[in-house]
């Protein structure tokens, strides 16, 4: 469930390394880990940019750890551990990355009287934002019982997408309330497509653990569990074993798994995880790329906008098509650590050099203190105003099914 801020701890004390580590002096245990992380994944070999220089909004630490580029994962010089992986066991942003302003405590108080506000009034959904059922399920199955690849908004985050003859579906918040039992922010409008009407899933994409993204109760009446294949972050896996889906594979950033010639590449993005008090940034967040022989598509998953974005694009793009999260961004001094406004997502999707982008993370459930259908109309005139064309920026209906086939292809 996104929150008010965001508890990457990127300003507490560490420990610094003794003077006269050399770069050349390969850190102890990084071949085993090299070693151990290939048996595991397929990892993509032409390694990978590490941005080096943070601005004054950014947070540059451990400035005295020499970093190593091996297989597209960063390592330094802390035991021959990827820099995102924190001493303590947890998991931190890519470096240059936004980081908690100071200033936001400032805004907690009347974030949470707002939304307290907010909670009890009935959203006004504007027509047309919301397919009705019955036209969402034909449209859907026509392109299912078909050849093409295609792209159904469910909602929030969740896509159906088929690839290849792949049938994946992302970060599948379906059900009323982002949170436990009965709790948390609920949706105002239903899924796009009724849980029973979809398709049988072949990959389960999820890109961290907050409960806008990984919905338990939705898991739980997910059919053919022994089958389908779920792709999460580091140290997620656990979560899906317990709830009795069979094939589990957990990847670190840039780390691969290929399925029917689709490649899934876990990219890093921006943001933070926990699922209780306890277990902040305890579990890896990520997007990820999926890649066929005719199609390159970006899922961002829950992300704040920061330069690993144009390293993504150098190292893998260009992308056909990217799905960018626009909503749940005010207050700023709160969100932007976590969440890009629609300005933002348009300049991710310039880095990420993508062809297409389409707006989601908006227009289903109330997070945040911006008006719940600002997002599009900022999104469409950043996508004018930094170049795009009117048909590559997409702004969908909730049940939509739009073709992905038919468009130039950057592969």
């Amino acid at each position: 469930m996104a929150t008010t801020e965001n508890p990457n701890d990127e300003t507490r004390p560490r420990r610094k390394k003794p003077d006269g580590i050399s770069a050349r002096h390969k850190p102890k245990g990084l071949k085993a880990r090299i070693k151990s992380s290939k048996i595991k994944h397929k990892i993509h070999s032409t390694g990978a940019k590490i941005v080096g220089a943070d601005g004054p909004e950014h947070h540059n630490d451990h400035d005295d750890v020499h970093t190593h580029v091996v297989a597209g994962t960063a390592f330094d010089d802390r035991g021959g551990k990827p820099w995102h992986h924190m001493s303590d066991g947890t998991f931190r942003n890519p470096r240059g990355s936004p980081r908690r302003s100071l200033g936001r405590m400032k805004h907690a108080g009347p974030f949470f009287f707002e939304m307290l506000k907010r909670g009890s009034r009935k959203v006004d959904v504007p027509e047309g934002h919301v397919l009705p059922p019955e036209i969402a399920v034909r449209d859907m199955q026509d392109h299912v019982q078909g050849t093409d690849d295609f792209l159904t908004w469910l909602g929030h985050a969740a896509f159906l997408i088929r690839m290849n003859g792949l049938t994946i579906l992302t970060d599948p918040y379906l059900s009323t309330n982002a949170g436990p039992k009965n709790f948390g922010p609920k949706r105002f409008v239903e899924c796009g497509v009724p849980m029973a009407s979809l398709p049988a899933i072949d990959v389960l994409a999820v890109s961290h653990n907050h409960y806008d993204h990984l919905d338990e109760k939705a898991l739980a009446r997910l059919p053919h569990k022994s089958t389908m294949t779920v792709i999460v972050p580091l140290r997620l896996g656990a979560f899906f074993r317990e709830r009795g889906f069979a094939n589990v594979v957990e990847l670190d950033w840039h780390e691969t798994h290929e399925i029917k010639g689709v490649t899934i590449r876990a990219l890093p993005v921006v943001h933070w995880s926990r699922r209780s008090g306890f277990d902040t940034n305890r579990t890896l967040w990520a997007g990820y790329s999926f890649v066929s022989r005719t199609h390159s598509l970006f899922f961002g998953g829950d992300s704040g906008y920061g330069p690993v974005f144009k390293e993504i694009g150098d190292q893998y793009g260009p992308f056909d098509t990217a799905l960018l999260g626009i909503g749940a961004y005010e207050p700023r001094a709160m969100m932007k650590a976590s969440h890009a406004n629609p300005e933002e997502a348009v300049q991710m999707a310039r880095d990420l050099k993508a062809s297409r982008v389409v707006g989601m993370h908006w227009g289903t459930v109330l997070l945040t203190v911006e008006p719940p259908f600002e997002p599009p109309v900022r999104f469409l005139k950043a996508g004018a105003d930094q170049g795009f064309a009117d048909r590559d920026v997409w702004i969908m209906a909730i049940g939509e099914t739009r073709p992905l086939t038919g468009w130039p292809s950057n592969r």
